[in-house]
Order: structure tokens, then C-alpha cells, then sequence
């Protein structure tokens, strides 16, 4: 009740002021309702090798390697997805990062961290 109050104060001064709230200020219409992905903002995340890592052009150990890099490289990464499968250093899992160049894929389990190397952002 109280939040509603303010609201409706803020939106009255705003109004007398000339100004409109912005569109978040207001209610939503369905509670449930998740945001379409053009209005998530997302910041890349930095992500450290624990070794030896290769950088391919897709999420698959099938794809180019790009290049490689040494344990502890950091990276800027966008996000993360389900790639191939891969067995390796006693960990199995699918998920495979995205980095900052938009083009470039790095296995999660190459990474410090969770299997995502931390990185919250599912692509």
C-alpha cells in the first residue's frame, strides 16, 4: 500500500512538473510475465582459465580452434549455452561460453568457477 502511495505521489509530481513517469514506473499488466531478451540488459563477466583452454569458432570440440591460451587468461564473456558434450580433466557437462568477441567459444569446464566459469547470462 505504502509503495502504491509513493507512486502515485511521484507520478502526480511529475505530472505537475510537465514530465512523464518513465515506463518502468508502471504497474505491470502480468506479474508472470518475463521480459522479451531486447529489454535485458546483460554486462559481460570476466572469465580465468584454470589451463590450458582452446578458443573455438563454435560450442563444439568439431570446430576450428581459433586459438589457444595458458591457465589463468582472462577474457571478457557475453554468455553461456548448451554445446557438446565433452569428458575432460574429470569433469562432463555441455555448457560452453561465449567471449566479449561474439565469435569465439571457450568449453566451461576449462574455466574457473562454476561450469559456466560463473558467467550468469544463458545466450
Amino acid at each position: 500500500m505504502r509503495a502504491k502511495v509513493i507512486t502515485t505521489i511521484a507520478a502526480g509530481l511529475l505530472a505537475a512538473a510537465g514530465m512523464s513517469a518513465p515506463a518502468a514506473a508502471a504497474a505491470p499488466t502480468d506479474r508472470g510475465a518475463r521480459a522479451a531478451d531486447s529489454d535485458r540488459i546483460a554486462a559481460n563477466t570476466w572469465v580465468y582459465t584454470w589451463t590450458t583452454a582452446n578458443v573455438r569458432s563454435c560450442a563444439s570440440t568439431q570446430c576450428d580452434i581459433h586459438y589457444t591460451v595458458g591457465p589463468d587468461y582472462r577474457f571478457s564473456a557475453i554468455c553461456w549455452d548448451y554445446g557438446e558434450t565433452v569428458s575432460q580433466h574429470g569433469y562432463t557437462h555441455n555448457k560452453w561460453v561465449l567471449l566479449g568477441s561474439g565469435s569465439s567459444w571457450v568449453w566451461g569446464g576449462l574455466l574457473k568457477g562454476s561450469q559456466t566459469g560463473n558467467v550468469p547470462n544463458k545466450c
